[in-house]
């Protein structure tokens, strides 16, 4: 195992003097090597030391702009930050460069979210999903953005995958709730959110939402 993996190994032991240590003798014995550059700032970030990260990253980028995982590295960083459109720019640098990784789409699709661009973030959470389709939080932020846009049988179709894959997951239960009181479908919703309420008692747009379906079955039975 060479210095990088060794230092790598410490960092994500969380034995970060030892890692910082390691990668700062993997800099000084290769100084034109942007991978030392990289590690490095990513364990700033672990530390919180964002503008030493960036710095380090920047120069990773300064001696080979094709680095697509210093990219990737600053836009985490940069997400971090709440900078969601420096964030963006540097996710889609970094699969311009060939990083086809689920969680590059993922974050690349969360900068649009946080933009409220829904639309936009789909085709980008979509193939976080295709990537990775057991990771229930990538489908579950695809249902998000395709609930934002309207686009609700789609949407109702995500949650119910998300469903399949963790049945406890109380915000899918939630927003199928949603769904169906739009759809007027009002003894479905109040099922949904009666099931997000059991799995978590202090849910309370779940429990916003059950008050307003026994409202409509009320106003129904007056009738």
């Amino acid at each position: 195992m060479d210095k990088n993996q060794q230092a790598i190994t410490l960092l994500n032991e969380k034995k970060y003097e030892e890692a910082a240590k390691l990668f700062n003798e993997v800099i000084e014995e290769s100084p034109n090597d942007p991978l030392g550059y990289i590690n490095f700032g990513n364990l700033l970030m672990q530390l919180n030391e964002m503008e030493r990260a960036e710095r380090f990253l920047k120069r990773a980028i300064e001696l080979d702009d094709t680095a697509a995982t210093a990219y990737y590295g600053l836009g985490n960083l940069y997400f971090d930050q709440e900078d969601f459109g420096k964030a963006q720019q540097s996710f889609l640098k970094a699969i311009e460069l060939g990083l086809e990784e689920a969680d590059a789409y993922f974050m690349l699709g969360m900068c649009f979210r946080n933009q409220e661009q829904w639309k936009l973030s789909l085709p980008y959470l979509l193939r976080a999903t295709e990537l990775d389709s057991q990771d229930e939080s990538y489908l579950f932020q695809y249902g998000l953005s395709l609930a934002q846009g309207e686009i609700l049988d789609e949407a109702q179709k995500t949650f119910e995958k998300v469903l399949e894959l963790n049945n406890e997951h109380s915000d899918a239960y939630y927003n199928l709730g949603v769904i169906a009181l739009f759809h007027e479908n009002t003894k479905q919703a109040l099922n949904h959110f009666e099931k997000a309420l059991e799995l978590q008692s202090d849910h309370v747009l779940a429990a916003n939402g059950k008050e307003i379906a026994l409202q409509y079955m009320e106003q129904f039975d007056d009738k």
